[in-house]
């Protein structure tokens, strides 16, 4: 039930701005001055993007920062909003891209934060409205739109996930992508008109996911590669299934893959073309996140 006049307005996205990563703090910096929130995490004051959206500054590294959730207000909290992590994406293959990927470890190490084989809830139709937008508007830079399979922390509670400019490994971050992420966070909103489903099969940048993202109306929870599957066991398949909310069941890239024994039962298994196509560019129905913030 929408909430009467005289009450805040429900907050919908928490973004989490770590002060040692380029593209956190120069997305930051984009936004200018923004005014303060109620509320502080650890000292910090909450600031307001935009009606919708509130940003928090860290000290350390996205993926080492366990439990970020726990440190926001009860106020926020009960809303439960969706955490998005700007980040910078280093490649070792020198891809240049803007990136959308959840959060969590499907195997038994956790080199890249978080904990082994230990899931983060997902925003699929958030997540998938950001996708449709980078990629929008990084076509005039020439920089492809891409999700990422799950692999790396923080673990948290809230439903979460990054957003990435992806760069070479010594190269800093161009102020036209970072404009372009700034401009998507503020003005995301959540493509309702999407499916929702976990996604199996396909390589790090699981091409055929975003392939059906940007031209059905899917919307991708948890992306399980195929290189994932070599360590993936029942439980750790069943609970990427379980936080992927709102799942309708399983689309994989290739049959094969949905043979891997830790699979058998995971949920109905749905073909492409189960979801409607979608004109690419088109954002279709949606439901905004509020004004864009001051700066962009």
């Amino acid at each position: 039930m929408p909430r009467g006049a005289g009450q805040a307005q429900m907050t919908a996205l928490v973004v989490v701005i770590s002060v040692v990563d380029p593209v956190a703090e120069a997305v930051n910096a984009e936004w200018r001055s923004m005014p303060a929130a109620e509320g502080h995490v650890n000292g910090a004051p909450i600031r307001r993007l935009n009606e919708t959206t509130l940003v928090v500054r860290r000290p350390g590294r996205h993926i080492f920062d366990d439990g970020i959730d726990q440190l926001l207000p009860d106020s926020v909290r009960r809303d439960r909003p969706t955490l998005v992590f700007p980040s910078i994406h280093r490649s070792e293959q020198n891809v240049h891209s803007l990136t959308v990927h959840p959060l969590g470890n499907l195997g038994p190490r956790a080199e890249l934060g978080g904990r082994p084989r230990t899931l983060v809830p997902t925003n699929a139709r958030r997540m998938v409205a950001a996708l449709r937008l980078l990629d929008e508007q990084g076509e005039a830079l020439n920089l492809p739109a891409t999700y990422e399979a799950t692999h790396h922390g923080p673990t948290v509670e809230l439903p979460a996930f990054f957003i990435e400019i992806g760069s070479g490994l010594s190269e800093a971050p161009s102020p036209e992508a970072v404009r372009v992420l700034a401009k998507v966070i503020a003005e995301m909103g959540c493509a309702t008109e999407s499916r929702i489903a976990v996604g199996v099969g396909g390589g790090h940048y699981v091409p055929h996911f975003t392939d059906l993202a940007l031209h059905r109306n899917w919307a991708f929870g948890h992306l399980i590669s195929r290189h994932a599957l070599e360590e993936l066991d029942p439980a750790t398949a069943a609970r990427a299934y379980a936080l992927s909310e709102g799942a309708e069941g399983v689309v994989y890239s290739r049959a094969q893959d949905a043979m891997h024994p830790a699979l058998h039962g995971l949920g109905p298994r749905l073909r492409d073309q189960d979801a409607s196509p979608r004109t690419r560019g088109s954002r279709g129905p949606t439901t905004a996140g509020g004004r864009s913030a001051s700066g962009t």
